[in-house]
């Protein structure tokens, strides 16, 4: 069955990236399941959840471009969120109960001076209520069990973490990171540096990769576009998730022994911008063929796509 209720439409040979703006208040496999039913897509995944009370970029791979999801997996995020002072919430965001509150609010000044902390390469203890597996369970689970909860840090990765706006009860940042920072988790660890209560009350993603607010697009309007038989203009190819791999030019005798798994012999330019270990997107007339890495003086074909 479709999100609607009605009965799933065969699926099609669609392939390529949707930058969906996810709507608030929707989880991101509902979102991933309307998509590729405006697409009648016979396959569809995303790269990166986003919580149902986040907004902003969810890419969402159709077809061949689900192949590409892992190197999305990896990708550095931005977001811009807000903390709402004076309440500390179980689950570091508006859905959870209040858990304590303080008078105190943080001046702009007190919080710029500590957030260098928070910048680099840091330990962080994702927030309880995430999706992370304790012994087989999700931590969210758990602690919705009233189970205690333990939840160990881990290294993470935070390029930048500046403060853009204020009120008298709220701040507002933007953050740039790598993969696995939980924005939740730099919030409360802030306001617990800061002696104050604060709990995110607007979160959006800005950034995934190389998709940005830029190229994304708004259900009702990916909605509109069905409507009027244009859905594939919110369609970008498989291989803009790829866009940091080198490309290198094959023919048509090495498309054949890579569809077949076949390695082909590497060129002696490959060594200008490809060590061994890297990747390289093989590609004839454009068209994406296979992402291969080299290995003594050939390409071997690690996923091969067929469009």
């Amino acid at each position: 069955m479709d999100p609607n209720g009605r009965s799933r439409r065969k699926g099609n040979p669609v392939h390529g990236w949707v930058v969906l703006d996810k709507p608030y208040g929707v989880g991101s496999t509902p979102m991933v399941s309307k998509v590729r039913w405006l697409f009648t897509a016979n396959k569809a995944g995303h790269a990166g959840t986003l919580d149902p009370l986040a907004t902003g970029i969810l890419p969402i791979a159709l077809g061949e471009a689900t192949k590409t999801v892992p190197f999305l997996m990896d990708a550095e995020k931005s977001y811009m969120f807000e903390i709402t002072w004076g309440e500390t919430r179980s689950t570091q965001d508006a859905e959870g109960e209040v858990t304590a509150t303080s008078d105190i609010r943080p001046a702009d000044a007190d919080i710029i001076a500590v957030l260098p902390q928070f910048r680099g390469n840091i330990e962080q203890a994702p927030p309880k209520f995430s999706a992370i597996k304790i012994d087989g369970k999700r931590a969210y689970d758990l602690a919705r069990a009233g189970e205690a909860v333990v939840m160990k840090a881990r290294p993470v990765r935070v390029d930048r973490f500046d403060l853009i706006a204020s009120t008298q009860d709220t701040a507002t940042f933007e953050v740039d990171c790598g993969k696995g920072t939980y924005i939740r988790s730099l919030a409360r660890d802030l306001a617990a540096e800061l002696g104050a209560c604060g709990y995110v009350s607007v979160l959006r993603r800005t950034r995934v990769g190389p998709f940005t607010l830029k190229q994304s697009i708004k259900l009702d309007e990916l909605i509109e576009m069905c409507d009027v038989a244009r859905v594939s203009e919110g369609l970008l190819p498989v291989s803009t998730a790829l866009d940091d791999i080198p490309v290198l030019a094959v023919t048509a005798n090495d498309v054949v022994d890579l569809k077949h798994g076949r390695g082909i012999a590497a060129p002696d330019s490959l060594s200008d911008f490809a060590l061994s270990g890297d990747w390289i997107r093989a590609e004839m007339d454009g068209v994406l063929i296979a992402l291969c890495s080299p290995q003594a003086g050939v390409l071997i074909p690690k996923r091969v796509f067929n469009m």
